[in-house]
């Protein structure tokens, strides 16, 4: 069976509490990984602070540069397994999580998987808040597959790639990865269409068996979070675009994502308008598609002028 090097990585002292949920549960696993990596940004306090409260058989990376998609390419270069699992320091693990995950791998075409992330809300999902939008908030949203399938990119929180897929294709783009808190994503798009296009015949599996439970602070359940996130989410696409990924497919799940809120969410709530929760559902799921479309417009006029 193929070893599974989980890499975490944080940025903060803050997120100590979240961390160690996070370790305690990949070390809880019905499959153990090989090894448990937690990669920080370049920091010295933060180093030391994390060298004196994490387990000892946690490995530490120290990242080149600030940035998730560093962080991540970080632990990728320094792990030690056939098949390598992130997940994010927020989240904690469903005990089978990665022994569902390994399963995708049987097949010898599937060079990535990934999985469900259930939303965990601190105070309750607020009522104007749909679920076809929880991609704002970094899990699985209303619209995916519910069923395994072939999909063109796992979500970050979720995925796992082989490791021969890094020696062959590259690393995570730190120019379309988040940064702290600004809110730039789709460094996993970026990174599964080029690998993708490279690997003839190759395949990355979304499986919903493969489970990890997500932490959504108060703070990202308001509407200036939503408004943020989903202007960089429109930016982000447009970076997918500039840096090479100019193929019809790489903005496909985006179109059948814009099919369904026009074909199923805005109708569903729109014959129910008279109704609150429905009405603000409406607007808000209008508000956060119009951002999308405003951020993607900037970032295309802002890369031509560049």
């Amino acid at each position: 069976m193929k070893r599974v090097s989980v890499i975490v990585s944080t940025y903060s002292t803050d997120r100590l509490s979240y961390v160690l949920s996070c370790i305690a549960s990949l070390k809880k696993q019905s499959l153990l990984p090989h090894e448990v990596i937690l990669v920080l940004d370049p920091d010295e306090d933060l180093v030391k602070f994390y060298k004196s409260h994490i387990p000892e058989d946690v490995r530490i990376i120290i990242s080149d540069g600030y940035g998730l998609s560093n962080a991540r390419n970080a632990g990728v270069k320094a792990s030690r397994g056939e098949i390598i699992a992130f997940i994010d320091d927020d989240a904690v693990a469903d005990r089978d999580w990665l022994k569902n995950l390994v399963k995708n791998y049987d097949d010898p075409y599937v060079i990535g998987a990934g999985g469900l992330i259930k939303p965990v809300w601190k105070g309750g999902r607020p009522s104007w808040f749909p679920e076809e939008l929880d991609w704002i908030v970094g899990c699985s949203y209303k619209g995916l597959p519910e069923c395994r399938c072939i999909v063109r990119n796992p979500i970050g929180c979720n995925m796992s790639f082989l490791r021969d897929v890094f020696e062959k294709v590259g690393y995570f783009n730190a120019e379309v990865g988040r940064i702290g808190k600004k809110l730039l994503a789709s460094e996993e798009t970026d990174f599964s269409l080029r690998a993708l296009r490279k690997i003839p015949d190759s395949k990355i599996i979304h499986d919903p068996s493969v489970i990890v439970y997500h932490r959504v602070p108060r703070g990202r359940a308001n509407l200036r979070y939503l408004m943020r996130r989903s202007f960089y989410e429109g930016y982000s696409k447009a970076l997918i675009v500039k840096y090479g990924s100019k193929q019809s497919c790489s903005l496909s799940t985006e179109n059948r994502y814009l099919k369904y809120l026009l074909r199923n969410a805005l109708p569903s709530r729109l014959i129910r308008f008279f109704e609150f929760k429905s009405l603000s559902q409406l607007l808000t799921l209008l508000l956060s598609t119009f951002l999308v479309f405003i951020g993607y417009i900037y970032g295309r006029t802002i890369s031509r002028v560049q």
